[in-house]
């Protein structure tokens, strides 16, 4: 086994390691090799307006520092727009509204279901499910904004982030979706950290948004 690999190997390994969020399942369009942005909007959806903000926060700074022109959606949507569920053709508009602010990729985040680490008791949440759009997405989720219980009582949060193309040019669509599990949810601050991390590895990983030189394909394994 090459040497490169090795240190590769070992390199994921310490990153884990020194984290309490995990990739355990990632897909991409295979029709899709790299994928650049001329401008994201970022959503977490939470029904905790203070841990969305630090969320959104976070990872749109993560995305611009490596050179993503991102947008929170508490920056851009109106402040009563998540206090009402929103119409399939309400999100629609929104989306012709994201085009027409120069918007051509969506990033959205939220928590999907719950595992009780003690008794394995599982309440997944459309973990199975994939959305073809943002749009349907949204739709499908928006509710957690208004459960207040909805994460109560459990020890591992299973997260998902999908990436979408709104391109004008092109066919609106699912490009991206990782679900990642959030194991020390207890503190806040440091799980939303680690699972940015993760996001951003994750993204780097699969050269969307986030493009870097991909090492040299001539390496024996």
């Amino acid at each position: 086994m090459n040497r490169s690999f090795i240190y590769l190997l070992l390199v994921v390994g310490l990153f884990f390691s020194c984290t309490s969020s995990e990739l355990v399942e990632n897909w991409k369009n295979p029709d899709i090799d790299t994928f650049e942005a001329q401008k994201v909007l970022v959503i977490g959806i939470t029904p905790d307006d203070a841990n969305r903000k630090i969320f959104e926060r976070k990872l749109a700074s993560e995305l611009k520092k490596n050179g993503v022109n991102s947008v929170r959606s508490m920056d851009f949507f109106e402040k009563n727009f998540t206090t009402s569920p929103k119409t399939e053709d309400e999100l629609m508009a929104l989306e012709e509204n994201l085009i027409k602010e120069g918007f051509d990729a969506i990033l959205l985040s939220k928590v999907l279901g719950v595992e009780d680490k003690v008794t394995v008791v599982k309440a997944y949440r459309n973990l199975d499910k994939t959305f073809k759009s943002f749009r349907d997405d949204y739709y499908e989720n928006q509710e957690i904004y208004h459960d207040e219980e909805y994460y109560e009582e459990y020890q591992i949060f299973h997260a998902e982030s999908s990436l979408y193309c709104i391109c004008p040019d092109k066919e609106r669509e699912l490009i991206w979706k990782g679900s990642i599990d959030i194991t020390e949810p207890e503190n806040t601050k440091k799980a939303i950290s680690d699972y940015v991390k993760v996001l951003i590895w994750a993204l780097k990983g699969q050269q969307l948004l986030i493009l870097e030189e991909l090492p040299d394909e001539g390496l024996d394994i």
